[in-house]
């Protein structure tokens, strides 16, 4: 749409207010709202001002004025508020020099785009994501000098079979029992239902939506794939329907993917192709029916891995689920059809289908970094011929540690991986695409924010190995 026609929009829908959505460094939607009557076509050009010393990461409050920018392309009426709402997709800019923010995620998502096309190897990199998450009917948790906890409740977790629930019905997927169990084991059919009808309601084209693996509601809900902008704007409204869905119905979802213990966690595997004039460049006659440029993008994610964790995989919770020997694909291997490899190609003959399926990352990233960094990565692999080496086609969860050790891994922690991040980040550079200043802001963040705090912190589990000795 164009600045005229969003305004239109507003009138056809009778919106009273607008709402303008941005995304944070960290990867949250931040958001303010105002009455309709203070939009106009003109607020396209303008853009308004905020405080940008208030966003995780972002400016000093003494250099603290920013503009949004509002997407017209983006225009859609919120689901969510009762007042009738028109939002908002925006980019951040500088109020003097009315260039985009080096640190607005969505500037270098669209900064990977233009890279992607100025090397002339394609002009479209499609991504699609398969988001994992969790239902769960009850959180509690804090953490204090003297005290650390975190309880989850589930109607369907399977600690709760011997609960008094008046009556107790049973029913409970037991742990890694949840996959595609009909009703009534799976109890969360109507609720992801209404979430499909929400998502397709704002334009979200829904592929599937099915229980996932673990008890206590873990769920799936698939996305068709779309050009890498538009698919981390699409990760934002997917996130935000699912949380607001969920809340309505008296219950609340997390995209932590590792909430659980001895159960499987959430990743979000990435399916990846580029394309260039309408023809899919991953499609070709070598392995698993790819391409020599597929095969390239493999070996660049192969190689830059572990710095890449620092954005797929970007908590420390990231890390309880990315074990050795357990269900999270963490040794650095392509195989067909091969789901216990970190890199998998989807058995698929139609040359439109053909693509890779990165398996390591998890739905706590900012999806504009990830697509981006992935997207470079690859690229840095075709640009450079970098060889992904033979592919792996055995049960790599059941090969012995002499088999192992010559099989490259992903990070072990979220402080190895901004360590690799420090150390591996030029293929990031090219094109400005991401910059000095935003890996340092990261690294520093990440470390500042997150690592430190939590390596600081006893954990309750530390009491019972350790209280007694």
């Amino acid at each position: 749409m164009t600045p005229r026609e969003v305004v239109e929009f507003a009138k056809e829908n009778n919106c009273q207010m607008v709402d303008y959505k941005f995304l944070d460094f960290v990867g949250v939607w931040q958001h303010f709202t105002t009455p309709v009557s203070e939009f106009g076509e003109d607020i396209f050009e303008e853009g308004l001002g905020f405080d940008g010393s208030s966003i995780r990461g972002w400016q000093p409050i003494h250099n603290s004025d920013m503009l949004i920018m509002p997407d017209p392309a983006t225009a859609k009426v919120d689901p969510f508020p009762e007042v009738s709402t028109l939002s908002l997709i925006c980019n951040i800019i500088d109020p003097f020099t009315r260039e985009g923010y080096s640190r607005d995620p969505r500037f270098i998502a669209q900064k990977a785009e233009a890279y992607l096309k100025s090397t002339g190897i394609g002009d479209t990199a499609f991504f699609g994501p398969e988001p994992e998450f969790f239902v769960f009917d009850d959180v509690r948790y804090a953490s204090s000098a003297n005290e650390s906890f975190y309880c989850l409740d589930s109607v369907e977790g399977i600690w709760n079979t011997g609960r008094e629930e008046f009556p107790n019905l049973g029913y409970k997927p037991r742990h890694k029992e949840g996959y595609f169990p009909c009703a009534p084991t799976d109890s969360l059919i109507d609720l992801r239902n209404e979430m499909v009808q929400v998502l397709q309601g704002v334009g979200v084209r829904v592929e599937a939506a099915h229980h996932e693996v673990a008890t206590g509601g873990q769920c799936e809900i698939d996305m068709r794939f779309d050009s890498l902008v538009s698919m981390a704007d699409t990760l934002q409204w997917f996130k935000y329907i699912i949380k607001n869905v969920a809340v309505r119905n008296g219950k609340t979802v997390t995209f932590m993917p590792k909430p659980l213990y001895g159960d499987n966690g959430s990743g979000m595997h990435c399916h990846q192709s580029i394309w260039k004039d309408g023809v899919n460049l991953f499609y070709g006659d070598g392995y698993g029916g790819l391409s020599k440029e597929a095969l390239w993008y493999i070996g660049g994610i192969m190689k830059h891995a572990k710095a890449l964790c620092a954005f797929t995989n970007p908590t420390t919770n990231s890390y309880k689920r990315l074990v050795p020997g357990f269900e999270a694909p963490v040794n650095l291997a392509y195989s067909n059809r091969n789901r216990s490899a970190s890199l998998r190609i989807p058995a698929t003959t139609n040359p439109k289908s053909k693509r890779v399926e990165y398996r390591t990352p998890d739905p706590s990233c900012n999806g504009y970094l990830t697509f981006a960094a992935l997207l470079m990565a690859g690229l840095d692999g075709i640009e450079n011929k970098i060889d992904p080496g033979d592919p792996l086609d055995k049960d790599i969860y059941g090969l012995s540690p002499e088999e192992l050790k010559d099989i490259p891994a992903v990070a072990t922690s979220l402080q190895d991986a901004l360590e690799s991040l420090r150390n591996d980040h030029e293929f990031l550079l090219k094109g400005d695409v991401f910059t000095e200043d935003v890996i340092d802001m990261w690294i520093d963040y990440k470390m500042n924010a997150e690592v430190n705090p939590v390596r600081m912190r006893p954990a309750p589990l530390e009491f019972a190995l350790y209280y007694d000795c």
